[in-house]
């Protein structure tokens, strides 16, 4: 149970967005224009890890261990066009997200978010959607230098609210993540993505988890927060 919280701390791909399946496209797009147009996908635990790393991280990571592109920087290029071009015109909310802010902004819980995306990235989608009257700030793993294995984001994150850990939330659909906040005190609430991993190990962690086909919404309508 989550009850009595003041603030709120959202992830952003997977969370309040429908975005995971992007990377599929950015590794078909690897494949394309680094391997002649050969299927190009990392390993499940490269894909894993990679997924909570900065972008710049990533990048350099897929360079190194694959040996795609002529440099990290480059590799960072493509996906930074890619994603700009999704963020920009055919992202969406995820179900219940919008209920869910305005239910939150109802309460006077604070919100801001904290994503491993870049900064500028996340501003654009967050454009997109209209959301952005809802946080009070925006953080980005890629401007902190540290991912979401290590508690800086949050912790950040945490001192703009102005709230005690015991009574802010955290909302992630990362099981890394979610471990993450849940050493450091903050409550935490899973969300499944069919494109993420560590579902079960999350579903352990999280004090509420949200199952497949289940929405920010169903915290409302049973009174959870």
């Amino acid at each position: 149970m989550i009850k009595n919280i003041r603030g709120a701390i959202f992830d952003m791909d997977g969370t309040l967005i429908d975005s995971l399946m992007l990377w599929d496209v950015i590794w078909e797009k690897f494949g394309n224009k680094y391997l002649n147009g050969k299927d190009f996908k990392p390993t499940a635990d490269d894909d894993k890890a990679i997924r909570t790393m900065t972008l710049k991280d990533a990048m350099s990571y897929l360079h190194s261990a694959y040996d795609i592109g002529s440099s990290g920087d480059e590799l960072l290029d493509t996906a930074n066009v890619l994603m700009k071009d999704f963020y920009s015109c055919d992202v969406k909310l995820k179900k219940g997200v919008l209920e869910f802010l305005e239910y939150c902004q109802a309460k006077g819980i604070k919100m801001c978010i904290a994503s491993a995306t870049d900064i500028d990235l996340i501003k654009i989608a967050v454009q997109h959607c209209n959301i952005g009257k809802y946080f009070t700030n925006i953080f980005s793993c890629a401007e902190i230098g540290k991912g979401k294995d290590q508690p800086d984001i949050y912790l950040k994150a945490l001192d703009s609210l102005g709230t005690s850990i015991t009574e802010t939330c955290v909302f992630e659909d990362s099981h890394i993540a979610i471990a993450t906040a849940d050493k450091i005190g903050l409550k935490t609430v899973g969300i499944y993505d069919k494109y993420n991993y560590g579902q079960e190990e999350m579903k352990k962690i999280a004090d509420v988890y949200l199952e497949e086909g289940e929405t920010l919404k169903k915290l409302i309508d049973n009174d959870c927060i």
